[in-house]
């Protein structure tokens, strides 16, 4: 057998030809990248955070180094998604020609609404990807994601107006996260991204004031890989439908303990900041490593840990 066909994998009825994802707000549209190597050896793409209107985002710096990982607050910064249909989709599809991952943004309820019905009727588009980490402006500044039903809700109502495959990115910063993963589910997701960035932040010793000019920001990098595992074994043992791996990972073992612990799919995030070749790279060693660990195809060992998973 190939080593092509050994790495395919099914997510939400959609086959990638590997597991690999580049996640969003670390890949930019794409272009940038595809000016290094073909994109088409990813699995897929998910792309910048898509909100209602064009955002410049928060005040600088908005980014700050840490150890294993790095802070950013960037807030959203995006073109919007008239400009996203206008401009950036037509130019994706000179490079990329699989299907790609929405990732939407928004502030309210109607706002999600507005942006996935907007995509939806976009063919290039295999996925939407709801962002919940965001502040609901009628709700309090508390982030959709905060609260089972709170994320059930931006779930449902965006379910209303799409028909593509509809994956939720859960928020690490909760203190269940498995009922809110339950309640996405229940409210019509059909797949899980298991997790977003933690919450942190970075002191000027000089001048005993935050480094981000947003005080807080998120953290990723290989630090919170053992966090984000721990989260996608609980998520993909309470509920029956896809989860995709988030969080540190930049190795092929560690897309491979990822999938042990219950994820379809891997996506990477902070590594294409460190090395733009990472994915690349990633897809390149996963056979040689398949072979130590005796793992035939991918998708058996999906099936594999998926009968343990259910007592088989």
């Amino acid at each position: 057998m190939s080593d092509a066909r050994r790495l395919q994998v099914n997510l939400c009825g959609i086959d990638l030809s590997n597991p690999i994802i580049p996640a969003s707000g670390t890949f930019g549209f794409g272009y940038e990248f595809s000016q290094l190597y073909d994109l088409n050896i990813l699995g897929s793409f998910a792309f910048k955070g898509t909100t209602g209107q064009a955002r410049f985002g928060n005040p600088t710096p908005r980014v700050a180094e840490c150890e294993a990982g790095m802070l950013n607050a960037i807030g959203l910064q995006n073109p919007g998604v008239d400009e996203v249909k206008r401009v950036e989709l037509p130019r994706m599809r000179e490079f990329f020609a699989k299907p790609v991952m929405a990732n939407i943004s928004g502030f309210t309820v109607e706002e999600y609404q507005h942006v996935a019905s907007e995509l939806d009727e976009e063919t290039s588009i295999g996925w939407l990807e709801l962002n919940i980490s965001c502040p609901n402006v009628h709700g309090g500044g508390v982030n959709f994601g905060s609260y089972p039903d709170s994320a059930a809700q931006v779930t449902a109502a965006v379910r209303e107006v799409t028909g593509k495959p509809l994956v939720v990115k859960l928020s690490p910063n909760v203190t269940d996260v498995v009922a809110v993963a339950r309640a996405c589910v229940d409210a019509g997701a059909d797949a899980l991204s298991v997790v977003n960035t933690l919450i942190g932040m970075r002191f000027d010793l000089k001048r005993r004031v935050p480094i981000l000019a947003n005080q807080v920001g998120g953290f990723s990098g290989a630090a919170i890989f053992p966090v984000a595992l721990r989260m996608v074994h609980q998520v993909s043992n309470a509920v029956e439908v896809p989860v995709i791996g988030i969080g540190g990972v930049h190795s092929a073992e560690q897309v491979i303990e990822m999938m042990i612990a219950g994820a379809t799919a891997v996506q990477v995030g902070t590594a294409n900041l460190v090395d733009p070749f990472a994915c690349p790279r990633i897809i390149s060693e996963l056979p040689a490593v398949m072979d130590r660990l005796g793992i035939d195809t991918l998708a058996r060992l999906i099936e594999e840990i998926a009968q343990k998973r259910n007592g088989e």
